[in-house]
């Protein structure tokens, strides 16, 4: 009998162990991924929320930021692994020290939708700023110097033949310090995604005066982008995110932009959104400022490469970028499609 029981634990002990070996226990890789409050940022979110981030073996954390910049600089120390937002002279510059790279890309004007609208205080509107022809001379609004608002503030006056100089850009770090300073016209202009801009517009203090679209062709506003650690030594981490987010991409392009989706599934959308997005807001009302004017996001995170060359050139030519930085430093082409 003891030698029965013997053998018995013997092979339970053997039938265990073979277990312990034959499926090994594998967290998944945790990553800190970076988001504005913004509609735009909602594939990762979406992403997240349906499990696609998962089904890559990642654990997604995300980080908020209010601005560009603050997000490439974090991304370069390793506080945060991958970002989706503006190309600004912080970035271009880190990409140059060899320790960011773009590796996709994101938002992007498109012919056939509703895009970034250019704005003007209601003050600068009755003295005069009736279209963009008419902000030479007037002030600005940017997060940063090297912004994306500040390229677009320069494009503006590039098309319009007057002095890059001449129109005024101001400085103040932060989008609802550029939203209060429009709204009680502290600043003359402005130019952002049109779920904000409508939301301004249907106010008193802010008029819409044109389109970015017709200054910049195919515009790609926003770029995913990781460390170069990353890029070169964790290449399948960089395609699992890349696939995840691409998911989550479809998801929001059939949802808001192409319209596709059934209602039930979208109304689960736009409440996964909700969680990051307007979340000072009931659902009742933020839902509807989500939706509105929800901008293309490329699918499969495809990059215009001649969009972001035409933006460092206009880097190197305002002296806000070093003139050695190429294309190869700042972007790594071999995760997705190019354009």
């Amino acid at each position: 009998m003891t030698a029965i029981t013997r053998r018995t634990l013997g092979a339970l002990a053997l039938s265990a162990a073979f277990v312990g070996f034959a499926l090994p226990s594998q967290a998944a890789d945790k990553i800190n991924v970076g988001i504005l409050s913004l509609t735009s940022h909602s594939p990762s979110i979406i992403a997240e929320a349906k499990g696609y981030f998962e089904a890559q073996d990642l654990e997604v954390e995300f980080v908020s930021f209010q601005a560009a910049q603050p997000m490439a600089v974090a991304i370069a120390s390793g506080d945060v692994d991958f970002g989706m937002t503006a190309i600004s002279g912080g970035l271009i510059s880190l990409a140059d020290k060899g320790v960011i790279k773009i590796i996709g890309g994101a938002l992007q004007e498109t012919p056939e939708i509703d895009g970034q609208k250019i704005l003007a205080s209601r003050a600068a509107y009755d003295a005069g700023v009736k279209t963009p022809a008419d902000l030479k001379g007037r002030s600005y609004g940017i997060t940063t110097t090297g912004s994306s608002f500040h390229y677009m503030a320069h494009k503006i006056a590039d098309k319009e033949g007057f002095d890059r100089a001449e129109i005024q850009v101001k400085p103040l770090q932060k989008v609802p310090a550029i939203i209060a300073s429009l709204k009680s016209g502290q600043i003359d202009a402005w130019s952002i995604v049109p779920n904000i801009a409508g939301a301004l517009t249907r106010g008193p203090e802010v008029v819409e005066i044109g389109k970015v679209s017709d200054y910049i062709d195919n515009y790609q506003v926003t770029t995913v982008f990781t460390s170069t650690k990353n890029a070169s030594e964790k290449k399948d981490l960089v395609e699992r995110f890349l696939t995840g987010l691409s998911e989550g991409i479809s998801d929001y392009n059939a949802a808001l932009v192409d319209k596709s989706m059934s209602e039930e599934d979208t109304a689960a959308i736009v409440e996964m959104i909700h969680k990051y997005v307007y979340s000072d807001q009931p659902l009742d009302k933020a839902g509807p400022r989500i939706r509105a004017g929800a901008m293309r996001i490329n699918e499969g995170a495809a990059l215009s490469v001649a969009s972001v060359e035409d933006q460092l050139e206009w880097f190197k030519s305002e002296g806000l970028v070093p003139d050695g930085v190429t294309m190869e430093k700042l972007v790594d082409t071999s995760f997705v499609e190019t354009r």
